[in-house]
Order: structure tokens, then sequence, then C-alpha cells
């Protein structure tokens, strides 16, 4: 067998083994599962490697990178095999920013905290963000009013709490504070005591319906077949408020909700009380931008809010929204169109996307 023969079998053999197309991906999600050395060089990489592609016939597969070393290669210097992926390096660094801004006192610069962990401002923030879901400076205001809500359900001074907390002044906090804690500081202290809402239950095309309302907007639109089940559920997520049944006033408003979920094409013009950390309240706002008839991946909401590998957490998110059809969860499907679990049932989901869908249709014909 001549010298050209050979490289040509060397090279299909390497063409021919999965692995390959693994590396000519430069595959992150095939790191760790094998390296690859490369006789020309004398190096062994991840399949991930940045590095210019290898000629096939001088490339050789090892499952571990001990039995690349003991071949005779060295770790490459871009790819560095031999230390942890990239993504744990890069998970670690975070994680130890995480723990600077939570044992500070006030937030620390954006500058300061890269240069603590090593890294450039640049490539720092975008990687807090991809790990985390939030910027830096989100997740020490989202910590820094855990604290103030920690503080205060252990019974603690109003003042206190504000100032332990991190904020510079109490008018500062006052101003956010129906955000924050959905209701005034005394009363979140008193676990949510004095704080009214009302509500009322009715029916509707998908079964009954619960719509409650605080003093900051509707914060509840509960779906199910049981209306009991319902108004368990709300005194469930607001187990300290003073829950008031409806009156005539409030008809008018539930009138309103069963309208538009019944036409979404009308939107729903009343102020919403959206409660939730700091992650949910981007996941839910990426699904208020969904257009009526239209629908989006868990995939697509975690990538239109900047943190693309973070797919359960939206997930989880659109699991936790108490908002039926205000914040159109139902809109998110998996990746293949087929429909994912949906809080008030599948078969709800299924029917408010087929009259969107019927929505739509009737306007570009009007059109």
């Amino acid at each position: 067998m001549n010298a050209l023969t050979k490289k040509a079998q060397l090279a299909a053999e390497t063409v021919s083994d999965p692995r390959w197309a693994a590396v000519i991906a430069r595959s992150t999600e095939a790191d760790g599962t094998f390296y690859y050395g490369v006789t020309s060089t004398g190096v062994y990489c991840r399949p991930s490697c940045a590095a210019r592609p290898a000629r096939p016939e001088n490339v050789g597969f090892y499952a571990t990178r001990e039995e690349a070393e003991e071949a005779g290669f060295r770790a490459c210097k871009r790819c560095q095999p031999d230390k942890p992926p990239r993504a744990e390096q890069y998970a670690a660094k975070v994680t130890q920013a995480c723990r600077i801004i939570e044992e500070s006192e006030t937030a620390p610069a954006l500058e300061k905290l890269a240069a603590q962990v090593g890294m450039s401002t640049y490539h720092f923030h975008r990687m807090f963000k991809q790990v985390t879901g939030l910027t830096p400076r989100q997740y020490a205001a989202a910590r820094r009013e855990k604290k103030v809500r920690d503080e205060l359900g252990r019974g603690g001074a109003v003042t206190d709490a504000i100032f332990d907390a991190g904020y510079n002044s109490s008018s500062r906090f006052y101003e956010k504070s129906g955000k924050v804690l959905g209701m005034t500081p005394s009363n979140y202290r008193a676990g949510g005591a004095d704080t009214e809402i009302r509500f009322a239950v009715g029916e509707c095309s998908l079964g009954s319906i619960l719509v409650a309302q605080s003093s900051c907007g509707i914060c509840a639109i509960l779906l199910g077949d049981d209306p009991a089940r319902l108004v368990h559920d709300l005194q469930d997520g607001f187990s300290h408020a003073n829950l008031i049944g409806c009156d005539a006033d409030f008809e008018e408003l539930i009138a309103k909700v069963v309208g538009f979920i019944e036409a979404p094409g009308i939107g729903l013009d009343l102020p919403l009380d959206v409660r939730g950390t700091a992650f949910q309240q981007r996941v839910w706002q990426a699904l208020r931008e969904i257009p009526v008839g239209q629908t989006a991946s868990y995939t697509d909401i975690a990538k239109r809010i900047g943190v693309p590998k973070s797919v359960r957490a939206v997930a989880q998110a659109c699991a936790t929204n108490k908002l039926a059809v205000a914040i159109p969860c139902h809109r998110v499907v998996r990746n293949d169109g087929a429909l994912a679990g949906y809080r008030w049932g599948v078969e709800r989901k299924r029917s408010l996307l087929e009259n969107e869908a019927e929505v739509k249709a009737k306007s570009k014909v009007q059109a």
C-alpha cells in the first residue's frame, strides 16, 4: 500500500466515524464524550475546539484525555481539554460573582465585579446573563427584594428591613414596594393581613372562571371545571389576604375578562397586578408580546429574553402564571409544534389556540 492510498484510507475511516461530524460542527454538546488527536501538530482537542479543522487523515479519536496523552499528544492551548469545560468554568465564576453580590451591602459596580472573577466586563456581563437569566444589576435587585421579603416575613421592623437589604433610602423602596411586595410593607410583614382582594366566579366557553383584583389590578384569572376548586386555589395563592366576594360592580369587570377570552383580539384594557421574580417577569412580558393567532416554543422564548439555555426555567415560569390568557402562556408550544402541558388543561389550550386561529383567519379575509 503506497502512501497516498494509506492516507486516503485513514481519511475515509475518520470521515465515516460519527465523531468526525461533531468535530466539524464544533459541537459543545460532544465535549467530554471524546477527544481527538492531530498527528501533524501533536496536540489533542475537545470536539468544540475553534482551531482550523485538521485534515481527516491526521485525526485519531480517544475516549478520554488520559488515552490521548498516553498516545503522545499534549493538550491544545486553545481549547484546554485538560481543564474543566468552559461552561463549568463560567458557571463557577458566575457562582462566585453571585456570592459577592449577596455578601455586599450595596450592589458592586459591574467593572469591579468582573475584575474580581478575572473576566473582561463585556464577557462577564454576557456570561452572567447566559447562566442566570439576569444581568448582574437585575440579580442584585432581585436579591435585595428577597432580603426585604424575608426580613418582613420574620416580623422585622420595616425601616430596618429596607436598609438592611441595601436600599439607600426608604423613599426609593416605597416607590416600587407595590411591585416588589404586591402590598404595603407593613401589610406584608403581617402576612398580607388587611390586604383586600375582591373576586368573582363566572362561566365562559372554557368552563368556570375566577377573576380576582387587588388594589394594583387584576392579580388572578383562574380556569377550571369546579368553581369551589378555583376559590380554594385563590385562597392558597393569597393565604393571608382578606378575600371579598363579588358585588354588582365587580360583575362588570368579570364580564370584560370573559369577553376578552372569547375574543382575544379586542385586548384587555385593564391594569394587571403581576407578581413574580425578575426572571418570571421577563418571561411573562415575552409571552404578552406573542401576537394573537401565533405561537412560540419554550426555546424561542428563552432566546428572546437572552437565555437560550434556560428552557426549563421558562417552562416553569409559564406553569406558575396566575393570569390565564392575559399572560398568554397557552401560546407556547413544543419545538415540533405539539401542545405541551397547560396549567388549566391541554384541551383548554387547544380551544384557545383554535379560537385565536379563527380570529386571525377572519381578520385576513376582512382585510
